[in-house]
């Protein structure tokens, strides 16, 4: 019986989600419902009617979130008490980042945001290290530096998000509005899709693959951030200046990082599959079989075609309101038409044709190519409405 039969057959034999909850999950339930009951009565006059109606749709899918994936609980609470801990700090004074101790080295968005990239860089190598060494503990480090290294950029995130209204409230804006911020957006969301599918298989050996496209996105943001100045925030771009935003970018997001998941996952798979079936070389010890490979690298493309898809719809409803219209044609759109045909196709030969194995595995690595032109090339050699995204 192959990993994904086997899934299948336990996952039919599970009670039902009703049967399984716990008074644990109620209790959780009603600390997000609290929570997100303080959010509207503490930032109400901030907000406008959309904006209220994302806060209490999040509410439910984060709910359910936490039901299924019961690590992200405790990443919620630790994010949510160490956001209002530095949001507490800075009271009404930006200022206080250079006079508080713990803003100016841990809690302040750029100080977070430098704890993030410098924890998801080390835990690359530990990861490979666990693997090798096929260490418990290595293993344990690792998973405990990515954990810390997601929560601190999300930290830094919200964060960042209470100092731009602390610069003006005309500067005030959800930080999803520049390169800089969504670089943070990928890395995070790769480590959290990565970070459940570890726990789903209970294995780490993906861990150091993943956490290499994790790194190269760090190194850009490094780049970005020294050369360029991207950390300073900055008022927004009229057309950006819409609730579509909050929810259009994050859906994209969670895309992109399924892709880059699904491509590092390719990667593997290449690697491992030049192995004998009965091999015991390095490969082998280290790398999952090729039906885990298989089947991961499946459900991250099929996770990120929808949240992809409803991001292109999302896009083109945004687009009526801002231009005037559905589609124009734009160079972003275009290529953004491209990489949705890509994994529309992947899926297709993989559902229809039962496609598997090695030729899947390249088309993965080449599609993340195809989605890193059109999320960054674009920006970098093309022109277009979208120009306010160039670096």
């Amino acid at each position: 019986m192959s990993v994904t039969e086997q899934h299948l057959l336990d996952d039919w034999r599970r009670p039902s989600l009703w049967q399984r909850l716990s008074a644990f999950d109620w209790i959780w339930a009603m600390l997000v419902m609290a929570g997100t009951v303080y959010a509207h009565v503490r930032y109400h006059t901030l907000m406008d009617a959309y904006e209220v109606a994302i806060l209490y749709g999040t509410a439910p899918a984060l709910i359910a979130l936490g039901w299924h994936f019961k690590a992200i609980r405790g990443f919620s609470l630790a994010v949510a008490a160490l956001s209002l801990l530095g949001i507490w700090l800075y009271g009404q004074d930006l200022a206080r980042s250079e006079t508080s101790f713990l803003l100016k080295y841990l809690l302040s968005s750029q100080s977070a945001i430098m704890w993030m990239s410098a924890l998801y860089v080390a835990a690359t190598p530990v990861y490979f290290a666990a693997s090798a060494s096929r260490s418990e503990f290595v293993g344990r480090v690792a998973t405990g530096m990515t954990w810390t290294a997601t929560t601190m950029g999300l930290v830094g995130l919200m964060v960042r998000w209470r100092e731009s209204y602390l610069i003006s409230h005309d500067v005030g804006h959800i930080p999803v509005s520049n390169l800089y911020e969504v670089f943070i957006l990928f890395s995070i969301i790769t480590a959290l899709l990565y970070l459940y599918y570890e726990g789903r298989y209970r294995t780490r050996a993906l861990g150091g693959f993943v956490m290499l496209v994790i790194s190269a996105a760090v190194a850009f943001l490094l780049w970005y951030t020294f050369d360029r100045g991207a950390h300073e925030i900055q008022p927004l771009v009229p057309a950006l200046k819409s609730y579509w935003m909050k929810i259009h970018v994050p859906a994209n997001f969670v895309g992109y990082g399924a892709f880059a998941l699904a491509a590092m996952v390719g990667v593997a798979y290449l690697i491992r599959a030049r192995q004998p079936a009965d091999s015991d070389g390095l490969a082998a010890r280290m790398i999952p079989d090729l039906d885990v490979l298989d089947d991961v690298m499946y459900k991250s493309i099929a996770l990120g075609f929808a949240f992809f898809t409803v991001a292109t719809i999302l896009g083109a409803l945004w687009a009526a309101e801002a231009w005037g219209g559905y589609w124009s044609w734009d160079p972003k759109e275009t290529w953004a038409l491209i990489v949705w045909l890509n994994y529309a196709a992947w899926l297709h030969m993989r559902l229809t044709k039962g496609w598997r194995g090695t030729p899947m595995a390249w088309w993965a690595i080449v599609g993340l190519f195809v989605t890193l032109f059109a999320f960054l090339g674009v920006n970098m050699f093309l022109s277009g409405m979208h120009s306010y995204g160039e670096l």
